[in-house]
C-alpha cells in the first residue's frame, strides 16, 4: 500500500499469511530535504505493526526517529558486491534442509517428492550424486549467474529498456523468481511499481562512466505515474555510486530539476561533470561500468502494457 499525505485515522491492514515468515516495507514518500524528512515524522509514527490479539481499536503510534543509529564501519574497501547465498559446492547437502522447513505450497508436493526421489538415488550411487553435484556447478555458471545482467531479465519494452512481466507474483515460475532475486530483490506487484532496467547502449555496449550519456524525455512523457518515478544509476555490483553530490537517483522528488524550453527534461549520464550549470541534472557515475533502474510507483496502464516506452539512452559529448 501506498500512502501520499496523511494515513486515513482508522485505517487498519490484517496480513494474514500460511507461513512463518512475512516481510512488509512501508513506503511513505517524501522530498529530498531535511524540511520535508522532519515534516513525515508524524506520518511514519502511525505506520505501525503488531498482532492481531493486541488490537483494541485505538491508534498505535511509535516515534521511530528515536530508534538508534548505527552508521556504516569506515573502511576504505571497496565494496564486495552481490552475497552468494547459494552456494553449489555445498547445495547438495542443503537443499533437503530447506525443503524440510519450507513446505511445498499447494500443487508443489509432486515437485518436492521428485527431488527427494533424486536425493534419495544419489545417495546409493556416488557416480548419481557426482552428476548431480558438478549439474548444480554448471547451472549456476550458465543459467543463474547471467540473471545478473539486466539485459536477460525479463521482456523488452522498448529502446534497449527490460522489465519482468510480474516480479513478484511467480506462482510456479521458478526460473522467473530466481532472476528476479538474483538481479532486483523485493520487486512489487506491477500494479504497485513497474521497474525498468537497463545497462547497455544502443550498440549492445555495457554503459561506462568514462563515457557521457543524456536521457530525454519529451515534454509530456514524463513516466506516466499516480505515485512518483526516478532514474537511479548503480555501479558494476549493483550497488549506489557515492559521489560529493550524493546524486543516487533523479525523478519526481527532485524540485530543482532543470528543464529545456521546449518543455523537455534531459538527465546526464556520467563520471564528469556536464557544467556547473547541469549539474542538477547530473547522476556521476564511476569510472566503469553502470547500470540504471527506471522505477514507475503506482503505475499508469500505459507503463504496465507498454504503451509508454522509456526514452533511449544516447551517448553524448560534454
Amino acid at each position: 500500500m501506498n500512502w501520499n499525505g496523511s494515513v486515513p485515522q482508522g485505517i487498519t491492514a490484517v496480513i494474514r499469511s500460511s507461513t512463518d515468515l512475512v516481510f512488509v516495507v512501508p513506503r511513505v514518500f517524501k522530498d529530498d530535504t531535511e524540511e520535508d524528512t522532519k515534516a513525515v515524522q508524524p506520518l511514519l509514527s502511525q505506520v505501525m505493526m503488531y498482532p492481531l490479539s493486541k488490537f483494541d481499536g485505538k491508534m498505535k503510534t511509535t516515534d521511530w526517529s528515536k530508534l538508534p543509529d548505527f552508521p556504516a564501519p569506515a573502511t576504505k574497501a571497496p565494496a564486495k558486491g552481490e552475497s552468494k547465498w547459494v552456494n553449489p559446492a555445498t547445495y547438495y547437502e542443503e537443499l533437503p534442509v530447506v525443503m524440510k522447513e519450507v513446505p511445498p505450497l499447494p500443487g508443489e508436493e509432486a515437485l518436492y517428492g521428485w527431488i527427494k526421489s533424486v536425493w534419495e538415488a544419489a545417495a546409493k550411487d556416488p557416480k548419481t550424486k557426482q552428476a548431480l553435484v558438478e549439474s548444480f556447478a554448471s547451472a549456476n555458471t550458465e543459467l543463474v549467474d547471467p540473471w545478473f545482467q539486466f539485459q536477460y531479465d525479463g521482456r523488452g519494452v522498448g529502446n534497449g529498456w527490460t522489465a519482468a512481466a510480474n516480479a513478484s507474483q511467480w506462482g510456479t515460475d521458478y526460473l522467473n523468481r530466481t532472476a528476479i532475486s538474483k538481479s532486483s530483490m523485493y520487486s512489487n506487484t506491477p500494479e504497485e511499481t513497474q521497474y525498468q532496467l537497463k545497462e547497455l547502449d544502443g550498440q549492445g555496449v555495457p554503459f561506462n562512466g568514462n563515457n557521457q550519456y543524456m536521457v530525454t524525455f519529451p515534454k509530456g512523457q514524463l513516466p506516466p505515474v499516480k505515485g512518483f518515478w526516478s532514474l537511479t544509476l548503480y555501479n558494476e555490483q549493483k550497488l549506489f555510486f557515492p559521489n560529493p553530490l550524493n546524486h543516487f537517483s533523479l525523478g519526481t522528488k527532485n524540485k530543482t530539476l532543470q528543464y529545456g524550453a521546449d518543455g523537455s527534461l534531459t538527465l546526464y549520464l556520467g563520471a564528469k561533470s556536464p557544467g556547473k550549470d547541469k549539474e542538477t541534472n547530473w547522476l556521476p557515475a564511476p569510472n566503469g561500468n553502470f547500470s540504471l533502474i527506471l522505477r514507475n510507483y503506482w503505475p499508469e496502464k500505459s507503463v504496465i502494457d507498454g504503451t509508454w516506452q522509456p526514452p533511449g539512452v544516447v551517448k553524448a559529448n560534454w
